[in-house]
């Protein structure tokens, strides 16, 4: 199982707690984790990624084992300790403004 750490207002819209656990077919990437997120949780399609594309929105990041994934590429393999549940895949809402 693969355990996923999402902000506190999607937690909201997707109605779960702050982390989830997704089986995650083949490869362990974030481009799989995310599919298996929005299969699991309809509602959270669109606000991650855009709907058409697929291609991340603005002001999220990724986090892998303690290092930020954001601008790899989505098809990236993901550590062992992502892969294995030890440590979890983290989507951060950054902060922005003045």
């Amino acid at each position: 199982m693969i355990r996923v750490s999402i902000p506190y207002h999607l937690q909201t819209l997707a109605g779960c707690g702050p982390e989830v656990e997704l089986d995650v077919a083949g490869r362990v990437t974030p481009h799989s984790i995310l599919d298996a997120l929005e299969a699991r949780y309809p509602a959270l399609r669109g606000t991650i990624r855009e709907h058409e594309t697929l291609r991340r929105r603005p002001r999220v990041r990724f986090y892998a084992a303690g290092r930020d994934v954001t601008f790899e590429p989505v098809d990236l393999e993901l550590p062992e300790s992502i892969a294995s549940g030890q440590a979890p895949f983290m989507i951060i809402g950054a902060i922005s403004g003045g």
